[in-house]
C-alpha cells in the first residue's frame, strides 16, 4: 500500500473502546476468537461484532521444504510475538494457514493419510485447490502461495511489527501483503480522503464500501462447525476428535475489486436489493438483519422478481440442515492498486471465509452464481482477480504442520 493511502487509512481511523481482556488459554481452534475480541453489541437493532480495525493478509512463499531448525525459529517467532503482544485487538491476533504447494512438498502418503476426507465422498479430500467460480472473469488467478500469515489488530503498526518478526529470512518470501480496514464510517472518510466520485454516497455509519455491515452475530456459525471435526449441527469430514486436523478448518481468501461508480449509480432501494433480497427488500439502511429463511429462498426471488440479492443467492449451500451459517467472514474493505491496470488505488473487497471444506465453499459459488438471472446481487460490481485455499490447522500443529512426521 502505498505510503499516501496509508496515512489517509490510519489518520481516519480512531481508537476504538474496547473491554479489558481476561487472561485465559489460547483457543486450539485459532479463530475461535470472539472472547478475545470483545462482546457483541446491538447498534439498530442488530447485534453485531466488530474485529480489530485492521487485518494484514500476509501471502508467503517458501524457498525450500522447511527443517526442524526452521520448525524451531518459527515457534520462537510465534512465541515471541505473543509475549510481545497480547493475544486481543490492542496486541496482535494471529492465524496461520497453509497453501497447497506447501503440503506437496511433503510426502503424499502422509499428507492423504493426514488430511480428513470428505464424508459424502470419501475419494475426495477436504482440502482442495480453489476453482473459478461461474462469474469470475476468464483471467482470474489461482494463487500458488506456501503460507498465509493472517494478522489482526487495532494498530496497523503492531501489523508491520509483526510481519517482521514472523516472516524468516531465508525461507520465507513475501508475495503480497494486502490491508483490510473494519470500523464504521471509515470506507467514507477514506473516500472523501481520495476525492473518489462517490464518495458522497457512502453512508457515512458503514463499515463497508457498499454502505452496509456484514459484521451481523447472526450471519456466521459457531467456531467448532467450520472445523474438520464438525459440531451436533453439521460434520462433513471424516475428522474425528484428536484426530491431527481436528480443530483444522480451510480458509478461502480471494482479492476482489469493486466497481462503486456502477453501485452507487443505482437508487438505495436496488442496492439494498442486490446485497441482501427483493421478496421483499429491507428497507435501506446500514445494519440490516441476516435473515434466513430457507434454501429455496432465491429460486422464489427470482420467480417473482427475476433478479436475486446476494445473501438470498449464498443461503442457497451456506447453511446446515437446522439453519446454522456453515461459514465465518472476514473479509473486510480494502484500498491499494494491487491488480489494478492503471496502478491508481481501488476500493477493494478483501474477501476471507472459513468453511468446513474446501468443497462447500466450491459448491456456494456455483450455486450462487449459476441462477439464470442477469441482476444476480453484487456479482456485476465485484471481480475477482485472486483466489486461493489455506488449511488452517489447529493451534497445535500450526507451526508447519505434518514436517515433524516425515
Amino acid at each position: 500500500m502505498a505510503a499516501p493511502t496509508l496515512a489517509a487509512l490510519t489518520g481516519a481511523a480512531r481508537p476504538p473502546a474496547r473491554v479489558a481482556e481476561r487472561r485465559r488459554a489460547l483457543p486450539d481452534i485459532q479463530f475461535d476468537v470472539g472472547d478475545f475480541i470483545g462482546p457483541a453489541a446491538t447498534v439498530d437493532g442488530v447485534v453485531v461484532r466488530f474485529p480489530p480495525v485492521y487485518s494484514s493478509f500476509v501471502t508467503v512463499a517458501l524457498t525450500r521444504r522447511p527443517t526442524a531448525r526452521d520448525r524451531e525459529r518459527f515457534a520462537a517467532a510465534l512465541a515471541g510475538l505473543e509475549r510481545r503482544f497480547p493475544f486481543a485487538p490492542r496486541g496482535v491476533l494471529t492465524l496461520i494457514g497453509y497453501g497447497r504447494p506447501y503440503f506437496d512438498r511433503l510426502p503424499n502418503a502422509l499428507v492423504r493419510s493426514s488430511v480428513p476426507r470428505l464424508r459424502g465422498d470419501g475419494a475426495r479430500s477436504a482440502f482442495e485447490e480453489a476453482i473459478p467460480g461461474p462469474t469470475d472473469p476468464g483471467d482470474v488467478t489461482i494463487e500458488r502461495n506456501d503460507m498465509v500469515l493472517v494478522l489482526r489488530s487495532d494498530s496497523e503498526a503492531q501489523l508491520a511489527a509483526a510481519q517482521r518478526a514472523l516472516v524468516l529470512p531465508g525461507l520465507m518470501r513475501v508475495t503480497s501483503r494486502r490491508l483490510q480496514f473494519v470500523q464504521p464510517g471509515l470506507p467514507r472518510k477514506v473516500a472523501d480522503a481520495h476525492g473518489l466520485p462517490f464518495a458522497g454516497a457512502i453512508d457515512p455509519r458503514s463499515p463497508l464500501w457498499m454502505g452496509f455491515a456484514d459484521q451481523q452475530v447472526g450471519g456466521s456459525g459457531p467456531p467448532a462447525i467450520v472445523t474438520f471435526a464438525g459440531n451436533a449441527s453439521a460434520r462433513e469430514t471424516t475428522a474425528r476428535r484428536g484426530d491431527y486436523f481436528d480443530h483444522g478448518s480451510v480458509l478461502h481468501l480471494s482479492h476482489l475489486i469493486e466497481d462503486l461508480e456502477r453501485f452507487y449509480a443505482q437508487p438505495p432501494a436496488e442496492r439494498v436489493a442486490a446485497v441482501f433480497r427483493s421478496n421483499p427488500a429491507p428497507a435501506p439502511r446500514v445494519y440490516v438483519e441476516n435473515t434466513f429463511t430457507d434454501a429455496g429462498d432465491a429460486e422464489r426471488e427470482v420467480a417473482a422478481s427475476g433478479r436475486v440479492g446476494h445473501l438470498a443467492a449464498v443461503q442457497r449451500t451456506s447453511r446446515a440442515g437446522d439453519g446454522t451459517p456453515l461459514h465465518i467472514r472476514l473479509d473486510g474493505a480494502g484500498f491499494d492498486a494491487l491488480d489494478v491496470v492503471d496502478g491508481v488505488p481501488r476500493p477493494k473487497l478483501h474477501f476471507a471465509m472459513l468453511v468446513p471444506s474446501a468443497d462447500r465453499f466450491a459448491r456456494l459459488r456455483r450455486r450462487q452464481g449459476e441462477l439464470p438471472v442477469e441482476r444476480n446481487g453484487i456479482e456485476p460490481f465485484v471481480r475477482a482477480t485472486r483466489r486461493q485455499n489455506f488449511l488452517v490447522p489447529p493451534r497445535r500443529h500450526r507451526v508447519f504442520p505434518l514436517s515433524e512426521l516425515r
